[in-house]
C-alpha cells in the first residue's frame, strides 16, 4: 500500500512539501447553491435587506474567503491568488441563488479550496445578511465545477447524480 504524503514518518499530520514540483497556469471553478423563501428573494431583488446588498457583499466575502483559505484549512499552503471572481444567478422559480468561484494562479499546487471557500464564504455571506428574515436557508450542493493546470491534469465534473450508498 502506498504512503499517503499528507502524514509524516510517525503518522502525525503534514503539509506536503512542493519544492520540487513544476509551476503551471493553476484554474479552478466551484458551484454551490443557496435556497430560501420566495419573501427572501424578493427582499434581496427589491434592495430590502437591512444590512445592504446582498451580493455585492456576498461577492467580496467570497474573493475574501478565497484569500483566506490557508489560515482556515489546515492542509492548505499559502499561495498567491492572480484571479478571483464571483458570480450570482438568482433563480426566483427555485427559489434559490446559484454561486459560482473562478480562481487562478501560477504556482505549484492548485486553487481548488479556494475556490470551493470561495462559494461557501459567499453562501454564508448571503446566509447572514438575510438571516434575521429566513433562517430556514439551505446552504446545498458546494462541488468542484472544474481545475485545470497541475500534475493530476484537468478536472470535470460529471454531473452523475451519486447514490446516498456508498459503492
Amino acid at each position: 500500500m502506498e504512503r499517503l504524503n499528507h502524514l509524516n514518518e510517525r503518522g502525525y499530520a503534514k503539509m506536503v512539501d512542493v519544492t520540487e514540483k513544476d509551476e503551471s497556469i493553476r484554474e479552478a471553478v466551484a458551484k454551490g447553491s443557496v435556497y430560501m423563501s420566495k419573501e427572501t428573494i424578493r427582499a434581496i431583488i427589491e434592495g430590502k435587506i437591512k444590512k445592504g446588498d446582498v451580493l455585492s457583499v456576498a461577492q467580496v466575502g467570497g474573493i475574501m474567503g478565497a484569500k483566506s483559505t490557508s489560515d482556515i484549512i489546515p492542509m492548505c499552503h499559502n499561495i498567491n491568488i492572480y484571479g478571483a471572481d464571483m458570480d450570482f444567478k438568482i433563480d426566483k422559480a427555485n427559489c434559490k441563488i446559484d454561486i459560482t468561484a473562478a480562481v487562478k494562479t501560477y504556482g505549484v499546487t492548485g486553487v481548488e479550496m479556494e475556490a470551493l471557500t470561495a462559494v461557501s464564504v459567499a453562501a454564508l455571506t448571503i446566509y447572514d445578511m438575510c438571516k434575521d428574515i429566513d433562517k430556514e436557508m439551505i446552504i446545498s450542493d458546494i462541488h468542484l465545477v472544474k481545475k485545470t493546470g497541475g500534475k493530476s491534469g484537468d478536472f470535470h465534473f460529471t454531473n452523475i447524480l451519486r447514490n446516498t450508498t456508498c459503492s
